[in-house]
């Protein structure tokens, strides 16, 4: 029964449509919910770092319960995201009204698609990285894949990697730099993997070309549905969705860096990452707080990642946490000297 729990992550979607369903200034729903009830709800439960004991691991692993908690994602992100859609195109609404629906429908993009391609595209079946780049691709970021599996894990906490904010950088030039960084990063990635292959870039076995191919004929699909006012939603939801991904990506390696040995960097360890026990944000977003773990070992699933105690520790949840890097004094002065004393 424990395991229900982790219905948690459908709260998001589920706030969301409620937010369609009521209108009006409820459209924001989601925003209050994620950024606002959550942060309160997690203020109130003190964190917990228990670890897992043998038999409750290999029963996680075993129970496929938890993969089916991932897969039933891509009915809920397209139902939501075409309901919404729909909606915005046939409906009259308000400025007002709109935004909170384009806001509320991106987090789910982003909660409910990103975080969970993240999770299935370091599956080892080849179906669940294709299911993982379905997801990414409403979010128009589908280079996400190779970028994040054969980069950023390799190159964390280095200056190679844009997905790695520096000391001192504000949230908002993260969004810049590391929005534009990965794309050029997976262009770079793609030609290396194809020279492995003797091929060149301009090959049919670029999958960088499919992925721009798939997001420009999702953008003529919803033009032929929706109309041009629809491609405008569409992406603006995209683009909220990937906003929210690149500030999770910001607060999950703020500042640390690996030590650089002769030529080489020291290798990725727990110390890279910053971990949150903070109950709510665990099971809404699969896990992820706990990304100390995930980077230790990123094929690790979801549902056995465990707290480490000597990795650095956030003093807020992800959302919570959020909310502060959008006001940079104030999460400078949180930040450093946790960096500093690590």
């Amino acid at each position: 029964m424990k395991d229900l729990k982790y219905f948690l992550s459908y709260t998001i979607p589920l706030s969301a449509l409620i937010g369609i369903q009521v209108g009006g200034i409820w459209t924001f729903t989601t925003v209050f919910y994620a950024f606002g009830f959550i942060p309160i709800w997690e203020a109130l439960i003190t964190p917990s770092s228990e670890k897992l004991s043998e038999e409750q691991i290999e029963h996680r692993l075993a129970n496929r319960f938890f993969d089916g908690m991932l897969y039933f994602n891509i009915l809920i992100v397209y139902g939501m995201l075409f309901y919404g859609l729909y909606y915005l195109s046939s409906y009259e609404a308000g400025l007002l009204e709109r935004l909170g629906l384009v806001l509320s429908i991106g987090i789910v993009l982003g909660t409910n698609g990103i975080n969970v391609a993240h999770e299935l595209g370091h599956r080892k079946t080849v179906w669940e990285r294709m299911l993982a780049k379905f997801l990414l691709l409403p979010a128009l970021y589908m280079h996400f894949y190779i970028e994040h599996n054969f980069g950023h894990h390799k190159n964390v906490g280095t200056p190679e990697d844009p997905a790695t904010s520096k000391l001192n950088q504000t949230v908002f030039s993260f969004w810049y730099t590391s929005i534009i960084g990965q794309f050029i990063n997976a262009v770079r990635i793609q030609k290396r993997l194809l020279k492995k292959t003797n091929r060149g870039f301009f090959s049919l076995h670029n999958d960088l070309f499919y992925y721009q191919l798939f997001q420009l004929s999702y953008l003529v699909i919803i033009g032929l549905f929706f109309g041009l006012q629809g491609v405008f939603y569409a992406v603006s939801i995209a683009l909220v969705s990937v906003v929210l991904l690149e500030t999770i990506n910001y607060i999950e390696h703020y500042g640390l860096q690996r030590a650089k040995k002769d030529t080489h960097f020291e290798r990725v360890t727990p110390m890279h990452s910053w971990n949150s026990n903070h109950a709510i944000g665990r099971l809404v977003l699969y896990e992820l707080t706990r990304h100390s773990d995930h980077h230790h070992r990123a094929s690790k699933k979801y549902q056995v990642l465990e707290s480490i105690e000597e990795s650095p520790q956030l003093p807020y949840g992800y959302t919570t946490s959020m909310l502060i890097a959008l006001l940079p004094p104030l999460w400078f002065k949180l930040m450093n000297k946790r960096i500093l004393n690590k």
